[in-house]
């Protein structure tokens, strides 16, 4: 028999919320893992999870559009996030950040043609004393130079690879 991809999705959410649980406290965690496997939570997840979870579907959205690292439209498979606090900017957050448009061919808030990446500002890291900043999905990388960008751009492409393996894919940058 085959799944149309809404029934697979619904398998999918199903699975998360049998393995997270299916009350309001496990939306948050539901949310994240959709968000890193699909790289965006659409309108018909946000209603199948609140329906999995007997919410109102106006509480999933509001926590999508509440939290910044949760996508209503699709992202690029490495989401690149450049803190622009004042001490990135003053250690040369510009810079990087130019750099960044130059290599990828796209602006801040948009996504490469091909899906693969897609520039973000985050308004803080934590990085502060380590600056400039930037978070490449889930992995911090400090003191970034514009000199070091096409490094970290080929470290990502590098996971496109066909040999490389899917943990592979997540443990890379």
């Amino acid at each position: 028999m085959l799944l149309t991809e809404r029934e697979r999705l619904r398998e999918e959410l199903e699975s998360l919320a049998d393995r997270h649980g299916r009350d309001r406290s496990s939306l948050l965690f539901i949310l994240q893992e959709v968000q890193r496997r699909h790289y965006y939570i659409s309108e018909y997840c946000m209603q199948e999870i609140a329906d999995l979870l007997d919410i109102h579907p106006v509480e999933v959205h509001s926590v999508v559009s509440f939290y910044s690292f949760l996508d209503e439209k699709p992202q690029g498979q490495f989401v690149i996030r450049l803190c622009r606090t004042i001490t990135c900017e003053m250690a040369g957050k510009n810079e990087v950040a130019r750099q960044l448009e130059n290599d990828l061919g796209i602006k801040f808030g948009e996504t490469t043609p091909d899906g693969k990446f897609s520039l973000q500002w985050a308004d803080c890291l934590g990085m502060c004393d380590q600056g400039p900043a930037l978070l490449v999905n889930e992995k911090v990388v400090t003191q970034v130079t514009p000199e070091m960008v096409y490094s970290i751009l080929e470290q990502c492409r590098g996971t496109f690879g066909v040999h490389a393996t899917a943990q592979q894919k997540e443990r890379r940058i």
